[in-house]
């Protein structure tokens, strides 16, 4: 036998139903879009050429995030700007310049208001990534040059610096750290 009541219903929570309606809601993270915003890649030997066999390059890699809300609800646009560039140390000339903007579109849905910020600039970062990291392989490879692998970047450390950066920016000059 069954627990339903003689019209054929479940029955309900003594609490009128309410239970399943107070649970929070489990974050939810779709992707709708990737995509290159810029990429631009200028190989700077090909251009004066080189002046000596005697080539020590050294890669420097910058990455800035910038996010914002879309007009759709619960969607928004995560943008990830890499500047690879590499320098010869034996005379400190350029040899190459890997530029990449790359946007990601995400349905976020469950994430409280005061975790959203940090949600955008860690979690979808850290979801392009790979792409990212695939991109700028292929395109200094296709550039002439032995193929950039980037190592992993740990957003959650970018985002702890940049708070610290924007606290003592906000801070008075003579007020004490501590």
């Amino acid at each position: 036998m069954t627990d339903q009541d003689p019209q054929g219903q479940a029955p309900q929570p003594e609490d009128g139903g309410t239970a399943q309606n107070t649970a929070p809601q489990q974050p939810r993270l779709q992707i709708l879009a990737q995509y290159v915003r810029d990429l631009s890649f200028e190989n700077v030997v090909a251009q004066r050429g080189l002046n000596g066999a005697d080539v020590t390059p050294e890669i420097a890699v910058q990455v800035s995030l910038d996010a914002r809300k879309r007009n759709v609800d619960h969607q928004y646009e995560v943008i990830c700007k890499f500047r690879v560039s590499s320098k010869n140390t034996a005379d400190d000339s350029n040899l190459f310049l890997c530029e990449l903007d790359y946007g990601g579109v995400f349905q976020i849905e469950g994430v409280p208001d005061d975790q959203l910020h940090p949600f955008l600039m860690i979690e979808c970062p850290r979801i392009l990534f790979p792409f990212i990291r695939r991109i700028i392989s292929d395109t200094t490879r296709d550039g002439g040059f032995p193929p950039v692998n980037l190592d992993p970047v740990d957003f959650v450390s970018m985002y702890r610096q940049e708070l610290a950066r924007r606290a003592a920016a906000e801070r008075p000059a003579d007020t004490p750290l501590s």
